[in-house]
């Protein structure tokens, strides 16, 4: 993998805390409140500053909306994780489901 290719990468660790926070429109302690209620562990860097990728700033951009809306920052770190587990089940349902077609096709007569 180049360099230039690990920034298509949704899990490359591209982001500061600082510029996350600034895409974000949120604040660095809301980043750490996050990390420390286990919705997202960023990387670390050689010098131990957090890193995030994309992957990781969608998710806590989620988190931000519930927020706004008024749910517990905790509360909304756990709506987030059990949104994230569905969206994975349905997806692991639907490649089973494909495999099974392609398996017993079936026949119009």
């Amino acid at each position: 993998m180049t360099a230039d290719d690990s920034f298509d990468d949704d899990d490359y660790p591209a982001y500061t805390m600082g510029r996350a926070a600034e895409m974000l429109g949120t604040t660095q302690g809301f980043l750490r409140a996050i990390g420390e209620a286990r919705l997202i562990t960023p990387l670390r860097s050689g010098g131990g500053h957090r890193r995030y990728s994309r992957y990781q700033l969608r998710i806590a951009a989620r988190a931000r909306e519930l927020v706004d809306q008024g749910t517990a920052i905790e509360a909304a770190c756990r709506i987030v994780i059990l949104e994230d587990q569905l969206e994975e089940a349905q997806r692991i349902n639907a490649e089973y489901r494909r495999a099974a077609e392609s398996e017993n096709p079936t026949t119009a007569d």
